[in-house]
């Protein structure tokens, strides 16, 4: 969903494509945050994440 806002937020902007999706503003803005940094993504996601190199390693 975040990936459809960004295509169209140049058009539409962020806030009314939010009021048509369910998703919240904050929650778009806080995926956005964590894409730029990683320090903020849930513990169950960085733990996934460490997991799946080392399974790929594997």
């Amino acid at each position: 969903m975040v990936s459809f806002i960004d295509s169209h937020k140049g058009k539409f902007g962020v806030e009314p494509i939010c009021k048509t999706l369910p998703i919240a503003p904050a929650t778009y803005y806080e995926q956005k945050a964590r894409q730029r940094d990683f320090t903020r993504l849930p513990e169950r996601k960085k733990l996934d994440m460490r997991l799946k190199e080392k399974i790929q390693r594997i």
